[in-house]
This record gives C-alpha cells, sequence and structure tokens, in this order.
C-alpha cells in the first residue's frame, strides 16, 4: 500500500523483491513461509529499503541485482538497468550466429552489466532447451567488451563468472571503438550495442526514476538521440569481417 500510494511501478513485485532481498531467499519462498516472523534487524534494513523505493529508487539498485534474458545479473548505478527490449537485441545475434554454423567472435560495445556479450556467448556454448524445441547444437563463441565508464566495466566482469563465460569474455575500458587496436580491425564477426539514443526531448518524458538514478551517460544521445549511434555504425566496417553482422539497438524514431 505504501508503494501505491507513491505510484511506484509495480508495488507487489518491487515489495516481493524487497523482502525476498532482506531475507535472502527466492521470492516464491515467501508464499512458502508466510507466517515466518522477521526480526527486528530484518524490519529496520526492510523499512529503509521501504522508504527510498518510495522515493522512486529503483528497486533494482536497492537490491543489486536484475533479471535480463532468464538469467541474473549485478546492476548499480554505474549502469543503465537492463530492459526487456534489449532481449531482442539478444535473440536476433543468437539466431544470427546459429544459423551461420561457425565460430563467432563478438564485439560488444557499450556494454554497461555486460548483460548482452554474457547473454549471447552463453546462449551460443551452452544452449538450453524449452520443453517444446529442438536441442540447439552448441556454437564456439567470445567477445569482447568495451565501455565508456571504468566502474560500468567492473561490474561487467563480475557478471561472467555467474553464467561460466568468463574466460570467453575480455572486458576494456573506453569510448567506442578507441579501446581496440590498429591489428584487430576486421576481426569480429558480430558487432552489437545498446548504446545511449535518448533525445532531449523524450529524456523529458521518461519516469521520474530514470531521469533521477540512472546514469544519463548510458540514456542521453545528445539533441535528437543520434550523437553516439551515427559514429558507431560508420564506424562498424572498419572492425567486421566482410560477412559480419551489425546490430544496433535505437529509438524506433531512429530507423529511417
Amino acid at each position: 500500500g505504501f508503494l501505491t500510494e507513491r505510484s511506484v511501478d509495480a508495488p507487489r513485485v518491487c515489495a516481493e523483491l524487497l523482502l525476498s532481498h532482506v531475507f535472502g531467499c527466492e521470492r516464491t519462498r515467501l508464499y512458502m513461509e508466510v507466517d515466518r516472523p522477521a526480526s527486528p534487524d530484518e524490519l529496520a534494513r526492510l523499512r529503509e529499503l521501504v522508504k527510498r523505493a518510495g522515493q522512486q529508487e529503483p528497486v533494482q539498485y536497492l537490491v543489486g541485482e536484475t533479471w535480463f534474458h532468464a538469467r541474473p545479473f549485478f546492476v548499480d548505478r554505474s549502469t543503465l538497468i537492463p530492459r526487456p527490449a534489449t532481449e531482442t537485441l539478444v535473440a536476433q545475434a543468437v539466431a544470427w550466429a546459429r544459423g551461420r554454423g561457425a565460430a563467432v567472435r563478438a564485439l560488444d560495445l557499450c556494454t554497461g552489466s555486460g548483460c548482452v556479450a554474457v547473454s549471447v556467448v552463453a546462449a551460443l556454448v551452452t544452449p538450453r532447451r524449452g520443453p517444446f524445441e529442438p536441442p540447439a547444437v552448441p556454437v564456439e563463441a567470445c567477445a569482447m567488451a568495451t565501455d565508456l565508464v571504468p566502474a560500468a566495466v567492473a561490474l561487467a566482469a563480475r557478471n561472467a563468472p555467474r553464467h561460466g563465460v568468463e574466460r570467453r569474455i575480455e572486458y576494456r575500458a573506453g569510448g567506442q571503438y578507441e579501446p581496440l587496436r590498429p591489428d584487430e580491425a576486421a576481426s569480429f564477426d558480430l558487432l552489437l550495442a545498446n548504446p545511449p539514443y535518448i533525445g532531449d526531448d523524450e529524456f523529458a518524458q521518461c519516469a521520474p526514476n530514470v531521469r533521477a538514478h540512472e546514469p544519463v551517460t548510458a540514456l542521453r544521445g545528445g539533441p535528437d538521440g543520434r550523437r553516439i549511434v551515427e559514429p558507431l555504425v560508420r564506424g562498424a566496417a572498419r572492425w567486421l569481417r566482410p560477412d559480419g553482422r551489425l546490430l544496433v539497438e535505437i529509438a524506433a524514431s531512429q530507423g529511417a
């Protein structure tokens, strides 16, 4: 009720995430132990977190974790909170790589939490099978991931071991193609990016919790949102192999 009154998005989910974080359990455990009493310390911690959530602080930052592409990822204020929309980028990359039928070396620019690079590589080397899906053939894959923010690079490197791909992903700090060496030209099969692409007008309409708490360096792309996207696209040909694929998340208004 407290969160609902303060217009927090998905208040019940938010409350469950905070409870399970304080209790150190999965969300399903809350319903299995509905009469479990909370200790005074747990209540104090929970009240502080609920207060902060009521002030529109994202619950993902409060608990230090979020889920993306059916996998948990560490998040903090150095990075954008991964969105479900970006799972489309992962799905497109994985489908292309599997159809190609050869080893894949990917470059993930603006990696943030590392969720794209980790999800793509993990999905290729250890494919999961759904209940009604045929088994997928593993694809040999590795990646390089870069980000302008050193703290984000460090966070991304923490996420790789959670999914068994730490030996397959190299992390470098720097903007766009800056961390790459000249001898690495034309060495990538797949170039991925979820860059800052929100224009000034659109940013003004973003939810308060986004504007106040998520890093603007991961969101804002200049007056028209294309300040990062355009040089990224222009520079891709130098680093991609001739039969490579470029996949970039952009705003719907930027498609043309």
